[in-house]
C-alpha cells in the first residue's frame, strides 16, 4: 500500500464526495441539507453517465424507434401509414431537452441550492479522510472529518481485440451524440446496451450487426427472453451471431471491418462497442485506505460501508450497474452517517429492464441462479400473447411472463416480465419478490381484466401445476 507524504490541506470539510452520478449526487445534497459542509468533486458532469449518456437520452432513441415500429403496424390494424425515419427530431431532443448540450449547470445549481459545493476535477484518495483534486488550477487538498462517499461510477470497457485501439469506435456515448444515423452499423456486445441501440439504429434504417461472444443476447436474463428478443431481431433483419469473439478490427478512414475468429469479416461504417464497464480502482486511491486496488469492485457491508470513515454507492460496488441501485445505496449510507437510521441493504429484489422491443423486465434470480443457490425451484410461465390483452393488441404482442418460486418457503424468488410494457408489469412482482409475498396470497388476488398484468395469474396457475 502506498501514500502519499502528510501535507496540510487545503480545506478541512465535514464531507467529501467523489463523483457525482445520480448515487453520489443525491447523497452530497442530503448531506448538505442536513446542515454538514460537502464538497462534490466531479471531473465530467454532475448527475453522471444516466442524464447524459445513459439512461434518459437512450430512452428517448428508444421512444423513437417505438414509434416508428408502431407506425409500420399501422397496416395491419387501422389502415395505411407511410412512414420516413429522420434522425434529426430524435438528436435535438437529446440536445435540446435531455443533455441541454451536454451542460450540468442545471445539476449543478440543485447542488448548491441544497447547500453542497463542486470542486471540478479528478479526485483520489490519499490516506484516511484525505483526497487530493487534481483540478484545471493545480492539486487541491481537502480533508474529511466525518466521511468519504466514492461513487466513482463506471467508464466503458475496450475489450483487447487487435487493432481496437485508437480507431473512431462509437461506445454509448458517442452513439448518444449521433446527428445521423449510419448506414450500417456492428455491434460488439448483445447486453442491454447493445442491444438497445442495435434495435434503434435499425428501425432507423440502419444495417446492423450485433456479435456476442456468448451463446445468447442478455445472458443475464432468463433464456426464454433471449429468444424472444433474438426472434425479434431477425423478424426486423437485425444479423446476430453468438458464440462469435473478434479478433481483430481494422479501419480505413471511412469504415470498419470486423474479423471474427470463424473468419468471416463484418464491414461497417460504425463500430459500437457494447462489451461491458470497468472502474479504475488504483486512480481512485482505494489503496490508501487498505481497499484492494486491483478488485473489479469495492466491497462495502450493508450500510455501504467500505472502510473506516469511507463509504461506497453505485456501480463501483457491484450490487448492479441502475441508477436506482444507486440511489438506493446513497439513502442508506446518508442516514448511516448522519446516525438518523439503521436501514440495511437488501438486495434480494433488485429489478431491471432492458428497453428492447419486447421490453424485458426481470427482478431477483433468475432459475439457473436459484438452483445455483440450492433452492427447491419451482416455475410458471405463460405467453402474453396468447392472453386476452395479448390478442386485443395484436403485432408486437409477443412476450411472456416467467415466475421462479421458493417451493420449500412458498415465496417467489425471480420474475421475468418480457413484452409490452414488460418493465411496469414487473412493479407487483417485484413487491412480491421484496415483500416474500407468500405464493397462496397472489394466486387469490383480482388480477384486472384485460391488461397484461393479468398473465400473472395464468403463470400463477402453471406454478401450481408444476
Amino acid at each position: 500500500m502506498t501514500t502519499e507524504a502528510p501535507t496540510a490541506p487545503d480545506e478541512t470539510v465535514d464531507v467529501v464526495v467523489i463523483g457525482t452520478g445520480p448515487g453520489g449526487e443525491d447523497a452530497a445534497a442530503r448531506l448538505a441539507r442536513a446542515g454538514l459542509d460537502v464538497v462534490a468533486v466531479e471531473a465530467r458532469l454532475v448527475g453522471g453517465e444516466c442524464p447524459y449518456y445513459g439512461c434518459i437520452p437512450t430512452k428517448m432513441m428508444v421512444r423513437a424507434s417505438d414509434a416508428l415500429a408502431e407506425a409500420r403496424r399501422v397496416p395491419a390494424l387501422a389502415g395505411r401509414a407511410d412512414v420516413e425515419p429522420d434522425w434529426a427530431p430524435v438528436a435535438r431532443r437529446i440536445r435540446d431537452e435531455a443533455t441541454t448540450g451536454w451542460d450540468d449547470t442545471a445539476a449543478v445549481e440543485r447542488l448548491e441550492a441544497a447547500g453542497g459545493r463542486l470542486v471540478r476535477g479528478r479526485g483520489r484518495l490519499v490516506g484516511p479522510g484525505e483526497v487530493v483534486v487534481e483540478t484545471a488550477d493545480g492539486a487541491r487538498r481537502l480533508r474529511a472529518s466525518r466521511a468519504v462517499v466514492l461513487n466513482p461510477g463506471t467508464e466503458p470497457a475496450v475489450p483487447p481485440i487487435d487493432g481496437l485501439a485508437g480507431t473512431p469506435f462509437w461506445t454509448n456515448r458517442e452513439a448518444v451524440e449521433a446527428v445521423a444515423a449510419p448506414a450500417s452499423l456492428t455491434v460488439l456486445g448483445g447486453g442491454a446496451i447493445g442491444c438497445e441501440l442495435a434495435q434503434v439504429f435499425a428501425r432507423f434504417g440502419t444495417a446492423v450487426e450485433v456479435v456476442e461472444a456468448a451463446d445468447r443476447l442478455l445472458l443475464a436474463d432468463e433464456p426464454e427472453a433471449s429468444d424472444l428478443v433474438a426472434a425479434r431481431f431477425a423478424a426486423e433483419g437485425i444479423g446476430v451471431r453468438t458464440g462469435a469473439r473478434a479478433q481483430q478490427v481494422t479501419h480505413d478512414g471511412s469504415g470498419f471491418t470486423v474479423h471474427l475468429a470463424d473468419g468471416t469479416q463484418l464491414v461497417s461504417e460504425r463500430l459500437l462497442v457494447a462489451a461491458g464497464r470497468r472502474t479504475d480502482l488504483a486512480s481512485l486511491g482505494v489503496a490508501s485506505v487498505g481497499l484492494d486496488a486491483g478488485a473489479r469492485t469495492i466491497t462495502v457491508d450493508d450500510r455501504l460501508r467500505a472502510a473506516d470513515g469511507v463509504w461506497a454507492v453505485g456501480d463501483a460496488t457491484g450490487h448492479g450497474a441502475f441508477t436506482h441501485v444507486s440511489m438506493y445505496q446513497a439513502r442508506i449510507a446518508v442516514a448511516d452517517i448522519l446516525g438518523t437510521g439503521d436501514e440495511r441493504a437488501d438486495y434480494r429484489a433488485v429489478p431491471h429492464v432492458t428497453f428492447t422491443d419486447p421490453e424485458v423486465g426481470a427482478v431477483g434470480l433468475t432459475e439457473a441462479a436459484a438452483r445455483d443457490a440450492g433452492l427447491s425451484v419451482r416455475t410458471g410461465t405463460t405467453d402474453l400473447a396468447s392472453s386476452s390483452r395479448g390478442f386485443v393488441h395484436g403485432p408486437g404482442n409477443e412476450g411472456l411472463i416467467k415466475l421462479v418460486e421458493d417451493a420449500d418457503a412458498g415465496v417467489l424468488v425471480g420474475a421475468t416480465a418480457a413484452g409490452p410494457a414488460g418493465g411496469e408489469i414487473l412493479a407487483v412482482l417485484t413487491l412480491a419478490v421484496q415483500a416474500r409475498v407468500p405464493v397462496t396470497e397472489l394466486q387469490h388476488m383480482i388480477y384486472a381484466y384485460p391488461t397484461f398484468h393479468r398473465a400473472i395469474e395464468t403463470a400463477l396457475a402453471d406454478l401450481a401445476d408444476g
